[in-house]
């Protein structure tokens, strides 16, 4: 709260030019206009509908094609061998950079936003995933081998459950990353959403536009976050605790 009321007393008394960063009373004016008149003939709420839409279908298939990969990676170590070089040599890349080769691939349409941010939140949860089993205690696998456990009970009893709060850790992260590759995912010639206002609006010094824009993709990052913190509290309660 203390901090909102030095934002706002910084622009009201002229201690920071509103242009470099308005105030919260600006933001608001903004907020209000926007949800009235849109930005670029199109309302605030499509914004954020469509910039929340890519990311959660991006999001959802690279949790449903990465958490078993990176498993089956850890359980395997030829496998992990094999394709862990390509993985750790694509992670790092800057995905900005990939834009090039993915208009050339997938045009200018959906399919190149999706890919971008797919591809940002994939490879981390891979890479997250196939670690998580890397750190799972020998002592309890030892101990489902000596009372006869098959590998299928050994995966489901031992690894799995050890497993998942780190599984659950990296997806988080994942998200976050992929979440911050909007940005560049709406560079591909979009004429909406959050990441393709925020660049707009900065190119005609709408500032106002730039931060509330900002202000959103924050705190939509955040619900996100959240959400995924109330799930590993309900499918992994003994997170933190040692069994």
């Amino acid at each position: 709260m203390l901090f909102v009321v030095l934002w706002q007393l910084s622009g009201s008394l002229g201690w920071v030019d509103p242009l470099l960063l308005p105030p919260p009373s600006d933001l608001w004016q903004t907020v209000q206009e926007l949800a009235i008149s849109g930005y670029r003939q199109t309302p605030l709420w499509q914004h954020f509908a469509v910039s929340t839409g890519r990311a959660l279908l991006a999001f959802a298939v690279a949790i449903a094609l990465g958490v078993p990969l990176g498993l089956a990676m850890g359980l395997s170590p030829l496998f992990g061998a094999v394709l862990n070089p390509f993985v750790q040599f694509l992670r790092p890349l800057p995905k900005i950079a990939l834009i090039p080769l993915v208009i050339v691939w997938f045009g200018i349409g959906e399919g190149a936003k999706f890919f971008l941010i797919f591809i940002s939140s994939f490879l981390s949860i891979v890479v997250g995933a196939s670690a998580a089993v890397h750190g799972v205690s020998q002592g309890r696998l030892r101990a489902a081998r000596t009372l006869g456990a098959s590998r299928r009970q050994q995966f489901v009893h031992v690894v799995l459950p050890d497993a998942l709060p780190e599984v659950f850790t990296s997806v988080r992260l994942s998200i976050g990353i992929g979440w911050t590759s909007l940005i560049a995912a709406e560079m591909v010639a979009a004429n909406s959403g959050l990441g393709w206002m925020v660049i707009n609006a900065g190119s005609y010094l709408r500032t106002d536009v730039v931060l509330l824009g900002i202000v959103l993709l924050g705190l939509t990052g955040y619900a996100f976050d959240w959400l995924l913190q109330l799930l590993q509290r309900r499918f992994a309660p003994w997170t933190g605790r040692d069994a």
